[in-house]
């Protein structure tokens, strides 16, 4: 009762905000497009629910890796060098956020849970993290509410 309870407020929640917040979405689109051209959305693999994989949304912040000063030994751009102007921004407003209430209303995120952290951090789970995926992931949880990145791992968990 409670999945439904939960899918239900989801699916509305997420609903209206789409039909609110499209404006917002079509000016950050519109904006990304003009400053740093396509793609407008990121999309990036994560786990989600018993550890199954789907691809998550995010408005795009970054410019693509070639190119650019190399600042790391391996010869690759550090992420950080790769954010935009207005990356920055958007990541500071939580507007590269929005695309991912599409995830909600298909049903592959919530609206709170734990953060979907990237596959590759999965192998490094004990049986007590792990236990994050019992449940969907969420555009926002108590990890963000207490102090988004800069907590440490354990902290996260």
């Amino acid at each position: 009762m409670k999945v439904i309870v939960k899918r239900t407020f989801d699916v509305a929640v997420s609903g209206v905000m789409l039909a609110v917040l499209w404006p917002v979405m079509l000016a950050v689109a519109l904006a990304i497009r003009v400053k740093m051209g396509g793609p407008i959305v990121f999309r990036q693999l994560r786990p989600g629910l018993n550890g199954e994989t789907f691809e998550m949304m995010k408005f795009r912040t970054m410019v693509h890796a070639p190119g650019g000063k190399k600042d790391r030994p391996d010869g690759a751009i550090s992420d950080i060098a790769r954010v935009t102007p207005l990356g920055a921004w958007l990541r500071a407003t939580s507007l590269d956020e929005l695309p991912e209430l599409v995830n909600v209303f298909k049903g592959e995120m919530s609206l709170v849970g734990p953060r979907p952290l990237l596959t590759q951090y999965m192998e490094h789970y004990d049986d007590h993290q792990k236990r994050r995926h019992d449940v969907k992931p969420g555009i926002t949880g108590l990890a963000q509410v207490e102090g988004r990145n800069d907590l440490s791992w354990t902290e996260r968990f």
